[in-house]
């Protein structure tokens, strides 16, 4: 709309041949990318002199404020805590509930005493690290990171629809209708895209670590064995499930991202014939023989494929991992094949597509608080002095592009943001002259940012309170 012939409001910085170029690759195939060159330009001259005319304003005494505000402690008493959704590797998952805005996270507690004993520390460092650096439609978001006495905490997207292994195995007959399947599919291609283009691997693709939201799109969990592999090397490592993990990764070889292709075909094949491709639900049998399975056998298939489903899961099922389908062009080649025919990847990733299903809002997509097995009392580990360097490299507060989206989502941006001009004036650019205006009525966050705003982002105890009605 800016590039067309009826714009007002040219933009004499970028040259004209840029400009026809940009407006030619709209035409021909348009994408984010066409206005790399125009965005290079265009920054390169607000950082000299319009930046310097910034730093003078009072535009720029606002953004220290708000970045005083996003720099305050974060503890357990900036939420309400509700109901356990589940359990994590180290604790409990809960609901809970920022006081300032309203807005409800998911808390993954990680005790200290158990990541103690079992040395998880640089688990738990690099996973918080990661989502950090991660900001995808398609992968939890982390929001706050605190400790308290017992727990290092990570306050993530709560998502409200439950895990694929729930809807695979506790929702009438075992897996999903290929198109919902296919879905799926589609989205955790992209979310693969998204960690790939930081040189993540995530390693552990199966169910129970795919969620869904209220609208029933998916994310991406649990990023405790992803790791980021360095420009132009590979790593090594055997992590990850029995019967998901890939032939390479069981062999301890080198690799790059060829195992999370291994692990999307694990999880189509499990969507449509409601078991994994090498172990059935349930099946007792030793790691040995799993593995045994993963490195020689041959998955099988039922009528429940599509011949396009079918081809795909072979190929990205396939032992050699130079061969695999994805390991050589990246996600571009996953994406063209014919499987996806039906699906818009752009609109896709612009959130324009409706899943082929929907959460009920009155349902629990999750186990029963009661049937949510305890954890054991760890002993025999006691925390000391050496522990605090790692706790406060951990406990960081919040995260600025999830913190931000929370205040702007909120309305708190837009109450604690109104000011009034000097003297209760405004402008009007086209008659050039002042008009006085009525002093603005302040809000409640208003209030409380001008008071310190202390009291809204660390909060007191409460009583224990009742768990909003949709969880």
């Amino acid at each position: 709309m800016f590039f067309g012939a009826e714009s007002a409001v040219p933009l004499p910085e970028i040259p004209s041949c840029v400009l026809r170029e940009c407006q030619l690759r709209l035409k021909q195939n348009p994408g984010k990318d066409d206005f790399e060159e125009c965005t290079r330009i265009i920054h390169n001259y607000l950082s000299g002199e319009p930046f310097g005319e910034y730093q003078e304003s009072r535009y720029f005494s606002r953004f220290l404020q708000w970045k005083w505000l996003e720099r305050q402690p974060v503890t357990k008493n900036t939420f309400r805590h509700y109901r356990v959704l589940g359990k994590g590797g180290f604790g409990e998952v809960c609901a809970c509930q920022v006081r300032a805005t309203g807005k409800m996270y998911a808390c993954k507690k990680l005790e200290k005493k158990r990541i103690k004993k079992r040395k998880g520390e640089a688990m738990a460092l690099n996973e918080k690290r990661i989502l950090e650096k991660v900001h995808s439609r398609f992968v939890v978001s982390l929001s706050y990171t605190y400790e308290t006495k017992d727990s290092l905490c990570l306050v993530l997207t709560i998502m409200n629809g439950g895990d694929l292994k729930f809807h695979i195995h506790n929702l009438g007959n075992p897996g999903f209708d290929e198109q919902r399947a296919i879905f799926y599919a589609a989205e955790l291609c992209c979310g693969l895209e998204d960690l790939q283009r930081e040189r993540i691997v995530y390693r552990d693709l199966k169910p129970e670590n795919i969620l869904l939201d209220d609208r029933g799109h998916i994310r991406i969990s649990d990023l405790g064995l992803a790791t980021e592999i360095p420009e132009g090397g590979t790593i090594r490592g055997r992590v990850g499930t029995v019967g998901y993990m890939a032939p390479e990764v069981i062999n301890n070889e080198h690799y790059t991202f060829s195992p999370d292709w291994w692990g999307l075909g694990c999880l189509i094949y499990e969507m449509i014939e409601g078991h994994s491709p090498f172990r059935k639900f349930k099946e007792k049998v030793k790691r040995e023989e799993v593995d045994q399975r993963v490195r020689k056998d041959t998955e099988q298939y039922s009528e429940k494929f599509s011949e396009d489903a079918k081809s795909l899961c072979k190929m990205l099922l396939t032992k050699n991992p130079k061969q695999r389908l994805g390991s050589k062009a990246g996600v571009a080649e996953v994406k063209a094949h014919p499987v996806f025919k039906d699906i818009n990847f752009k609109r896709l990733e612009a959130n324009m597509l409706d899943p082929p299903f929907c959460p009920d809002p009155q349902a629990i997509y999750c186990k029963d608080v009661v049937d949510i097995e305890q954890f054991s009392t760890v002993r025999g580990v006691h925390l000391d002095a050496t522990d605090d360097t790692f706790y406060s490299q951990f406990a960081t507060g919040c995260v600025s592009i999830p913190w931000q989206n929370e205040m702007i989502e909120s309305g708190c941006f837009k109450d604690i943001n109104e000011e009034e001009p000097e003297e209760h004036t405004v402008l009007n650019i086209e008659e050039k002259t002042y008009h006085p205006v009525p002093k603005p009525k302040r809000g409640f966050f208003y209030r409380l940012f001008r008071r310190g705003v202390r009291g809204c982002i660390s909060g007191g105890p409460s009583e224990k309170e009742e768990l909003p009605a949709n969880l």
